[in-house]
């Protein structure tokens, strides 16, 4: 019979790294401080660019987070060159052959 391991899930947050009493600078978050001024939690979100101040430079577009290509636009947001076909646009059916005529 195979022997299984019973593996526990973590149920605490990680140890703080930072200098005692240091606080994330989430207002009203009042977990330790754990890295770039942010508690674990915080820091995940950050990662994820999901804070206001982002990880990196983000889309200009009202409500979109995605991280800029170029122009301060990302790639959903840029414009279309002249020439470019949409990269969505489902294929042309082909056409139906000619009937065949009676020689």
């Amino acid at each position: 019979m195979a022997e299984t391991s019973t593996q526990r899930r973590k149920t605490h947050a990680p140890v703080p790294k930072g200098a005692e009493g240091k606080k994330c600078s989430v207002e009203g978050c009042k977990r330790a401080y754990q890295a770039k001024g942010y508690c674990f939690f915080h820091y995940d979100k950050w990662k994820n660019g999901e804070l206001p101040k982002g990880r990196y430079k983000t889309c200009s577009k009202e409500g979109c987070l995605k991280k800029v290509v170029a122009h301060g636009l990302c790639a959903e947001h840029q414009p279309k060159k002249k020439g470019e076909a949409p990269a969505a646009a489902p294929a042309a059916p082909a056409a139906p052959a000619p009937p065949a005529t009676p020689a």
